[in-house]
């Protein structure tokens, strides 16, 4: 079990709900970083006393600063904030929690400096996988998964002593809030509707793409940068009770399932005591009172996502950069009521299309890639609608 740990993203849900495994656990919170939420960060710092916190939000640094200046505690800004908190030589692992293409660059320093991330920030592998796992072989370094799927898979994987034995990875998806829907019903839907997640408190980007199954696109390309995998050895089987959190089928065609509550406790516990278990604060499951667990094949003419994503993946080089980063653009749109619903992924589409993949050799290929993909669907809006 890990004894020190930094926090990237530590007033989301995942890393609130990290803190208090830490707690629970008494590992030591040695960092935490910040968007600009400085009013929660500083009650976090209060009370698990860091020695060093980044706030990306320079502006909102300088008044953390004023706020705790009766505390010995440095408070660092910008991406170089947050990447400084990731170097920390005394830091066992790392936990980013970040959203968006902030966190890819902290997940290289600290790969780079031989420390151990638990990963919950998608754009990492969606945007870098290759580079990542390039650079996390050659540091020696384990990248662990945070994201309850890949958590699962990952467990799921504990007996596998031979890749040769395995099938197919089954990435289980609750269907979001519009599972069952037509087309035309998806027309007129609203954002209000969209943020409303049947099983999971998230995000509102993560949340709409839950909605779009974008999530469940990303997290295949995800899996195959984690497990080494062809991407047509992944499926998706929508399970609306997120009980199954994910699963493994054998070449004997045998299914190894990992089942639990839905908490992200529980894979946030695990990347903390790997290769161990702890008891923990997660509430325990109930399968009598669950009583019937439900499967069905994911809408992928009505939902896009998926398809997309595996396109992009064996396109390879920087499309996923630019697929993500257009989903992150039209979700934005989305959110600020500026197009529909069915529209976020046809944006997503439309810049598939409109690019060609380069290779992917530096983190600045990977970043030069997102902001021609974010350019060409701002710079398009108007269009969005045809």
């Amino acid at each position: 079990m890990v004894k020190n740990v930094v926090v990237l993203g530590s007033t989301g849900s995942v890393g609130k709900r990290a803190l208090e495994i830490a707690k629970n656990l008494e590992i030591c919170v040695k960092g935490l970083a910040v968007f600009n939420n400085i009013s929660l960060l500083e009650k976090q710092i209060r009370i698990f006393k860091p020695e060093k916190v980044a706030v990306y939000d320079e502006n909102a640094a300088e008044k953390l600063k004023n706020n705790i200046s009766d505390l010995n505690v440095e408070v660092l800004s910008g991406i170089d904030g947050l990447c400084e908190l990731a170097k920390i030589d005394y830091v066992d692992i790392v936990l980013n929690a970040v959203s968006g293409m902030i966190g890819l660059k902290p997940t290289l320093c600290a790969i780079d400096n031989g420390i151990n991330v638990a990963l919950a920030n998608k754009e990492t592998l969606v945007a870098g996988g290759a580079l990542v796992m390039q650079r996390a072989k050659k540091s020696g370094v384990r990248i662990l998964p945070v994201d309850s799927e890949h958590s699962a898979i990952f467990q799921c994987l504990q007996g596998c002593y031979n890749k040769k034995d395995l099938n197919r990875l089954i990435l289980t998806a609750s269907g979001g809030p519009f599972f069952g829907k037509s087309i035309s019903y998806l027309k007129t839907v609203t954002k209000e509707a969209a943020l409303k997640h049947p099983n999971w408190s998230m995000g509102p980007k993560i949340t709409i793409d839950s909605a779009t199954m974008m999530n469940k696109g990303l997290e295949i390309i995800e899996a195959v940068w984690l497990f080494d995998i062809d991407p047509d050895k992944i499926d998706v089987l929508i399970h609306r009770e997120s009980i199954i959190h994910s699963m493994v089928e054998y070449n004997d065609n045998s299914i190894i399932a990992q089942i639990g509550v839905a908490d992200m406790g529980l894979p946030i516990q695990y990347a903390f005591t790997y290769p161990d278990r702890c008891p923990s604060i997660v509430e325990k499951l109930n399968l009598a009172s669950v009583g019937t667990l439900s499967f069905f094949k994911p809408d992928n003419e009505t939902f896009k996502g998926i398809e997309i994503c595996k396109a992009a993946i064996k396109i390879g080089g920087t499309m996923p950069a630019i697929i993500n980063a257009a989903n992150e653009e039209a979700v934005k749109l989305f959110l600020n009521n500026q197009v529909s619903f069915l529209e976020i992924t046809n944006i997503v589409n439309k810049t598939l299309n409109y690019f060609n993949a380069t290779e992917v050799n530096s983190l600045e290929d990977i970043l030069n890639a997102d902001k021609l993909a974010r350019d060409f669907v701002r710079k398009n809006i108007i269009r969005w609608g045809e």
